[in-house]
This record gives C-alpha cells, structure tokens and sequence, in this order.
C-alpha cells in the first residue's frame, strides 16, 4: 500500500490476543498469516482454526497445568507463536491467548494461498494437486510457510519473521462452528465442544470438511 506521500504503508498487524481463546479464534479467520522466508514473502488467509482454552481443557497441551520444555510457550501470554511437532514428522502452528500464565491457544488449521505461491509449491513437492492442496491442514501449512520449532516463542506482534496482518472482521453469518478434530480418547464432553471455527463452504477449509447448513 503506498500513501499520499508516496511512502510505502505496511499494512496494519494484529496486536489483540489477550482475549480468551474461543473469542480470539473466531476473530482471527478471514486475517492473514505473514512469513518472511529466505527474502520473499508469503501470505495465506486464515479459513480455519481450533481453540484450545488452557489448563481446564482436557484436549489442551496444558490440560491440568501441565507445564513441560515443549509447551512452555504457551503460557508466553497472548500473541506468541506455540509450534510443536506431532507424529515426528508435521509441525503445527498455534497463537497464544489470553494473561501470560494462561496456557491457552488457537490452532491455525487451514489458509487460503494468497503471496508466494511459487515458493509454497516448491517447499511442498511434486504431490501437490493446485493451491487449494498447499495449506489445507496444520502440518501442510507449516510446511509450505516453512514454520517448525525454530519459530516456537516467537512473538508475533514484533517479530519481522511470522507475524498476523489485520483485515476485515469477517461477519458471523460466514462462520461455522463444529467440535474439533483429531483429538484422543477420553476426553469426556471435550470431545464435543463446538471450538473449531472455519469459513463456510470455503474449498480451503481442511478434512473432514464441516457440513453444509441451509
């Protein structure tokens, strides 16, 4: 964006993360992720996310306060980056909400592709089948944008590495809500709670796809 003066304006970043968790994930769809990788830059819009509220949350990496070397950075306190690795082999990248101390977070899910698309095929290979294909699901998106533990405490209101672009509110009427996905056993009513937030109908909105609702 260039102003009257003709100086180049950095879009505006999202700085609000000290909300609670559900809160801050339904605000953040329809906002940008931003990497700055290797002098290009990369730019997805968020269509899906998770909530994970702390350590009341049984399906939370801080269920119980639990407090370990690899979720120390979720409780940084809002606006911080908590990547962890899962399978040995996919990382996934979270947003920290809420007071430092809190334990709390929004799993970023699924973007839209917007900048950098070159790149993001590059890093994900041959087996990609078109851009909806590159960042439909945590592990691809971190993948393509090239985020893994190296990123983890990173914060995200200051750092020129990984950082959130604020856009337009995304009006309610365009949201969908659904239990989370892909989480363990025994977790009770967890299991159930409507804290997955995606874009309706968007084709980049990772599987199992939400249902349509009339």
């Amino acid at each position: 964006m260039v102003g009257a003066s003709g100086v180049v304006l950095m879009p505006p970043r999202r700085r609000g993360f000290a909300g609670d968790a559900a809160v801050v994930a339904r605000s953040l769809l329809g906002q940008r992720v931003c990497r700055s990788l290797d002098g290009a830059l990369l730019v997805g819009r968020i269509v899906e996310v998770e909530a994970y509220l702390g350590p009341g949350d049984l399906a939370c990496h801080t269920a119980g306060g639990r407090r370990t070397e690899r979720n120390e950075s979720m409780y940084l306190g809002g606006g911080h980056a908590y990547v962890y690795l899962i399978y040995g082999m996919h990382h996934c990248l979270n947003i920290t909400t809420g007071p430092r101390g809190s334990g709390a977070a929004v799993l970023v899910r699924a973007v839209e592709p917007l900048e950098g698309i070159p790149v993001m095929e590059h890093r994900r290979g041959p087996r990609v089948r078109g851009p909806r294909d590159l960042c439909r699901g945590p592990g691809r998106l971190c993948e393509a944008f090239g985020i893994d533990r190296e990123l983890d405490g990173l914060d995200l209101r200051t750092s020129e590495l990984l950082w959130i672009e604020r856009c337009r509110r995304v009006p309610d009427t365009r949201i969908h809500r659904t239990a989370r996905v892909g989480l363990g056993k025994n977790l009770g009513t967890w299991m159930h709670e409507p804290l997955r937030f995606s874009l309706r109908e968007d084709p980049y909105v990772s599987a199992p796809r939400p249902p349509q609702q009339v």
